[in-house]
């Protein structure tokens, strides 16, 4: 059964942190680059970041670049996404998903976990 469990959400003032965990089912984390994507109220679902299995890869949106970064443990358990100087448009439900890295960044699994409620005030 696929679990994907985000958790380290919250509210937080504007200009302050958080940092989103998730761990993950089997092998997903370790079997296969990882991706952060949030959906706000009213909203599609959108990409956020992603890192490749090795690590070595990053992508960001370009409305979070330079504030969040994502990152993986050596492990292969867990993916991080440290979110600084939030901007209430951050406002949102984070969800992590396996990701494909060829060409646009998109999920590989239909299943999203619960996510994690991240909501800044202003």
């Amino acid at each position: 059964q696929v679990q994907l469990v985000e958790s380290g959400g919250g509210l937080v003032q504007a200009g302050g942190s958080l940092r989103l965990s998730c761990v993950a089912s089997g092998r997903i984390i370790s079997n296969n680059a990882m991706g952060w994507f949030r959906q706000a109220p009213g909203k599609e679902r959108e990409f956020v970041a992603a890192i490749s299995w090795s690590g070595i890869t990053t992508s960001y949106a370009d409305s979070v670049k330079g504030r969040f970064t994502i990152s993986r443990d050596s492990a292969k358990t867990t993916v991080y996404l440290q979110m600084n100087s939030l901007k209430p448009e951050d406002t949102a439900v984070y969800y992590c998903n396996a990701v494909s890295l060829t060409g646009l960044v998109r999920p590989l699994l239909d299943y999203w976990g619960q996510g994690t409620q991240v909501t800044v005030s202003s």
